[in-house]
């Protein structure tokens, strides 16, 4: 190998920097043999032509970045190890290059994910490695800088063209490696995010025979699926491509979108290529104009045709780009850190792990690389979080021998026909008009679209409840129709569809549920509609829609009761006992004050007892009587009772003020929830009573939950029947309640709203939906129609119409209603402040006392100070009474 000649003087250190290639001449060019060198290394498959595109680059790269910059003290020399398009020699190249060499970088291009091993030979050595992958690296090197864009973020591109032409269903062709697979993770997600359908997914194999690629083609002409993505490299692109075209996949009706992993490098591929890529989208890397760019590719197809004389030459690729723009990066950070040129070291083996040498200057070197920011030949060329920042995508359509540009993809302003779009919402951006396969300017459709006006056969069940599903037959005109709720949400989610298909309903008659699903698993039938509940049994054999009903079923209960004390259910025992109390509590403070003035609350004991109960009872029938008035004419009225004893103190009338709110909330609350317990009451089931129902699976579920015998559950099949049987009850033959779906409960309460209720269950399924087949598109279709009926509130109009029409109980809010007895945490602060109104008035009342106690103590002082003056006159006059303040001394 030769040193790179470069311009230098004597003042000047040399860097090396190693590149694994092959290397034939070029080097001689740039370097002197007096000079020091600093190494950096590559390590490329020179025999291929990426490799060699790679290499040409970075030659000139070096060689025009110190012709610009001949002042700088440093230089850098490659040196190149060939990996031979081989792990193996990949790894031992980079041994040889980090001991053996002393490079203090290392420059990789796509290694497959040996690049992870080398990044660890990095991060143990301290020196950068520059990887030209474009595979997703990981993020736990901090050594390992990835200078390619990364292939995901074109997904996001793809997704929104997916979603501007509208398909719903899409097939993804890969090839089979440990880095494909790890970037169809990534690509699930995003398309996930669009709620495109990936009906399948497809890898194949890095060397596959044509049979194998021709099966595969088959299995996706038998899924009816017309848009293709690829992600695969030319080769495998175009291998595929070349079948497709004789199987008639490159037709009318078909759309295939390749991803810049063969797009950025179709133009350095031969052109017979283009003959079988008629028609299709393509993603590449946008690489912006420039005089620069141009004088460059016009002097690197001398130079290659220079040195390369045997080989055709081809047009230069996004990869030798990349690794210019990251050896001009390179060479700036090494003058940046002023690295020193490292001892000749020897030879020693490649595979010496535990001799690695350290490079002290690495940190400063990768926070150089890693902060540089300039303009380069493939446009901006920065690093964030070690990976190189490239979101703007071109999007082409490959035409005669050629690619025509019809777009652009950006996060910023998503699609658009222009790199740099008005600062308008990007919804108005149109792409240029596109060719698709077959030369048709019309975009192609799904599959679904593709089969518009196609009679599907739907199977319908006739219900035993025709306001959800109803088959009449007409023997005069031999016209069958078919109504009822589930019949017209399908039709309705059917017209929410983006284009037309016909179906024809078939009653199937006088077969179970079960029977039906399985001819729509064999396929006899498109679809089942009808009142069909989503059990995981069923699933396993057909794909359900979104549920269009309510999930689980509930149970129906008569509203009656004969408990001679459910008026005391509304309050539980502690709210009534607690409620006594302050009752009593009330009557006690207010004749505390009273009694000593108010000659109503003196007395005997007996009386007074009496008169602290008869004043409490009195509150709450005044409370709960005129409560109205005594809060919007005043208070007075109360203190006037026509019930009892009138209060004088004002303090006494504070209490009672207080009290009597708390009353009004009380017996409020009270009447409320008695009124919601007299409406819908709990039911206790025992192993002794019957229940009835209509479905299989809800009998299941009953044993299950409910733990009853099978002797216990009796079947009905008209809402007349449960009538009859709720009416009769379990002793007469009846049953105690019936268990049975929300949607049949709603039109049972609709004939019967003042009788019957629904209370809670816990037993709960995934209520109704559409059966088809495993795979059909249509699921996703439907269902997406059943959710806009339910946010647009059509799907809660048409069950008024079909279920609840009739119902009081449950026409507002759909919701079983549920009643359940109110406790002290529910008036807790209620009661806190009725406490401190009595606490208030003691604490007053006392003061009151005292200071009265206090007076009259502070009087005797004055008789005992004034005894002599008082005992002269009663000597003078026995007879004579003397008043002082309230006594009076005789």
């Amino acid at each position: 190998m030769q040193n790179v000649k470069t311009m230098h003087n004597s003042d000047e250190n040399i860097i090396n920097i190693g590149l694994i290639v092959d290397i034939g001449s070029w080097e001689g060019k740039f370097s002197n043999s007096d000079e020091n060198i600093i190494n950096i290394g590559l390590i490329v498959d020179i025999g291929s032509w990426e490799g060699k595109v790679i290499h040409t680059c970075i030659t000139m790269a070096i060689s025009d970045f110190y012709n610009l910059n001949s002042q700088y003290k440093t230089r850098i020399a490659l040196q190149v190890r060939d990996s031979r398009g081989d792990s193996f020699h990949s790894i031992a190249s980079a041994l040889d290059l980090l001991e053996n060499v002393g490079v203090r970088g290392l420059i990789i291009p796509k290694v497959s994910n040996v690049d992870l091993f080398l990044a660890t030979l990095g991060d143990k050595a301290n020196v950068p490695v520059l990887s030209l992958s474009s595979t997703p690296s990981a993020d736990e090197h901090p050594y390992f800088l990835q200078v390619e864009e990364d292939e995901t973020t074109q997904f996001h591109g793809i997704a929104a063209l997916v979603e501007a032409f509208k398909w719903r269903s899409c097939v993804i062709l890969y090839e089979d490696t440990a880095d494909a697979r790890q970037v169809q993770s990534y690509v699930y997600n995003i398309m996930q995010e669009t709620h495109m359908d990936i009906v399948h997914q497809a890898a194949l194999n890095i060397t596959p025979t044509d049979d194998q690629i021709e099966d595969e083609l088959h299995k996706l002409l038998k899924m009816k699926t017309s848009i293709i993505i690829m992600h695969m490299p030319p080769s495998l692109t175009y291998q595929v491509l070349e079948k497709a075209k004789r199987l008639g996949m490159m037709s009318q009706g078909f759309a295939w979108i390749i991803t810049s992993k063969t797009m950025n490098l179709l133009e350095s591929q031969n052109s017979s290529v283009y003959e079988a890529m008629q028609g299709i989208i393509g993603f590449k890397s946008y690489i912006p104009a420039s005089r620069k760019l141009q004088n460059f590719t016009l002097r690197w197809r001398r130079e290659f045709q220079h040195v390369e004389s045997n080989m055709e030459t081809r047009d230069l690729n996004v990869f030798g780009l990349r690794a210019y723009d990251a050896v001009w990066a390179l060479a700036e950070a090494v003058e940046r850190t002023g690295i020193k040129p490292s001892p000749n070291r020897g030879q020693s083996d490649p595979l010496d792990l535990a001799r690695l040498t350290v490079s002290s200057r690495g940190p400063t070197l990768l926070s150089n690389i890693t902060g540089s920011k300039f303009m380069g030949l493939a446009g901006d060329f920065q690093l964030t979080n070690r990976k190189l920042v490239h979101e703007t995508y071109e999007i082409v359509n490959v035409i005669g021998k050629g690619e025509r540009r019809v777009g652009f993809w950006t996060p910023t302003y998503g699609l658009a026909n222009d790199i740099r779009p008005p600062r308008i919402s990007s919804s108005n951006y149109t792409l240029e008009p596109i060719i698709w396969p077959g030369f048709s300017i019309t975009a192609p459709k799904s599959w679904l679209v593709q089969m518009s006006g196609k009679g599907y056969k739907v199977g319908i069940p006739p219900g035993y409840m025709p306001e959800l599903v109803a088959v009449h037959h007409d023997q005069q005109t031999n016209v069958t129709t078919f109504s009822g709720f589930c019949v017209d949400v399908f039709r309705a989610a059917v017209d929410k569809l983006a284009y037309d298909i016909s179906f024809e309903f078939v009653p199937f008659y006088n077969q179970s549920y079960w029977d039906l699903i399985y001819q729509v698993h064999l396929q006899t039938y498109d679809a089942a509609v009808g009142d069909i509940t989503i059990l995981a049994n069923r699933s396993a054999y057909v794909d359900f829609t979104l549920p269009f009903t309510e999930s689980g079923p509930g149970i129906i209960a008569k509203l009656d009761d004969k408990d001679p004390w459910f008026f005391l259910r509304p309050l539980n025992p502690d709210l009534w006992i607690l409620s006594a109390c302050l009752f009593l509590l009330m009557g006690f403070v207010v004749w505390l004050i009273e009694h000593p003035d108010n000659e109503e609350f003196q007395g005997s004991p007996a009386w007074k007892i009496g008169t602290i109960f008869w004043f409490a009872i009195s509150t709450l029938v005044y409370a709960h009587s005129k409560s109205l008035f005594l809060f919007f004419c005043g208070l007075q009225a109360a203190f006037n009772s026509p019930y009892g004893e009138k209060l004088k103190h004002n303090l006494s009338r504070f209490v009672v003020g207080v009290w009597l709110f708390v009353v009004l909330i009380l017996t409020s609350s009270y009447t409320a929830n008695l009124s919601s317990l007299l409406t819908v009451k709990q039911i206790k089931l025992t192993k002794g009573d019957y229940i009835g129902s209509a479905n299989s699976f809800v009998q299941g579920l009953t044993m299950s939950n409910l733990n009853f015998r099978d002797d216990r559950l009796k079947p009905f099949r008209s809402t007349d029947e449960y009538d009859e049987a709720l009416t009769r009850g379990s002793k007469n033959g009846g049953v105690h309640a019936i268990i049975e779906e929300i949607p049949y409960i709603k039109i049972f309460l609709s004939k019967y709203p003042n009788k019957y209720t629904m209370i809670d269950s816990s037993m709960k399924t995934s209520g109704f939906g559409f059966a088809f087949p495993k795979g059909s598109p249509l699921v996703h279709e439907i269902s997406r129609g059943i959710s806009e009926l339910r946010e647009e509130g059509k799907l809660l109009e048409m069950e008024k119409k079909w279920l609840t029409n009739r119902s009081p109980l449950l026409s507002q809010d759909t919701q079983q209603l549920r009643a359940s007895t109110l406790g002290i945490g529910n008036f807790f602060g209620l009661f806190i402040v009725s406490g401190i109104s009595k606490l208030i008035a003691i604490i007053v009342l006392c003061i009151f006392l005292l200071g009265e106690r206090l007076s009259n103590i502070y009087l005797m002082l004055r008789v005992l100070a004034a005894g002599e003056l008082i005992f002269m006159l009663r000597y003078l006059s026995p007879r004579m009474a003397i008043r002082v303040g309230r006594f009076i001394i005789r």
